[in-house]
């Protein structure tokens, strides 16, 4: 009797490999601005904002844009450690050029442009505080020298092993191959 095989179709396409993730701020990560004062952001901050129209952009130029959210090409999220964000770039020469410095690791912070809706100050200590408790968000961008030194920026994890050649395609054949060996000495049970 022939064993019975099956095919499905997974839940959401495999990406292409051109998908960049990270953070592009962290809450309650103080950082030094330009020795004038030191500035953090609050949980929520851009709670507002995720619903806006926000570029990813290369080095803060909006003629080099490589994603924004009304296109579903950006993807942003708050979530206890800061503004996790999605990017798949374009098949376009700043798209290649953003893939290419993140993977050398010559680009791997971000940074992002805002206007302060609700901000703090506290002016105890040698240097003021700021606390930004919500911004208008534009953009987020790909950078070499982030304000915030603790943000990142790199290519998902899938990504990461289909540039080693595994791919989703590999893993799957992988998978079936141990499933296979595994039935072959009746550790799971036939279909």
């Amino acid at each position: 009797m022939t064993e019975r095989e099956t095919r499905s179709v997974p839940l959401e396409a495999p990406k292409t490999g051109r998908t960049l993730t990270g953070y592009a701020a962290l809450f309650g990560s103080p950082t030094n601005i330009g020795g004038m004062f030191i500035e953090q952001i609050a949980y929520g901050a851009f709670t507002r904002a995720l619903s806006g129209d926000v570029h990813a952009v290369l080095n803060h130029d909006f003629g080099r844009v490589i994603g924004r959210t009304t296109s579903g090409t950006l993807r942003l999220k708050q979530n206890a450690k800061g503004l996790l964000v999605e990017i798949d770039l374009p098949d376009a020469p700043d798209g290649q050029t953003a893939l290419e410095l993140v993977k050398r690791r010559d680009l791997t912070g971000m940074s992002f442009s805002f206007v302060p809706v609700v901000e703090e100050w506290d002016d105890s200590g040698d240097l003021p505080v700021r606390t930004l408790r919500e911004v208008e968000l534009f953009e987020v961008s790909i950078v070499a020298r982030p304000a915030y030194a603790d943000t990142s920026i790199a290519l998902r994890t899938l990504e990461r092993h289909q540039a080693k050649g595994i791919g989703a395609v590999g893993a799957t054949r992988a998978r079936m191959r141990l499933e296979l060996k595994l039935r072959e000495r009746g550790l799971i049970g036939k279909r």
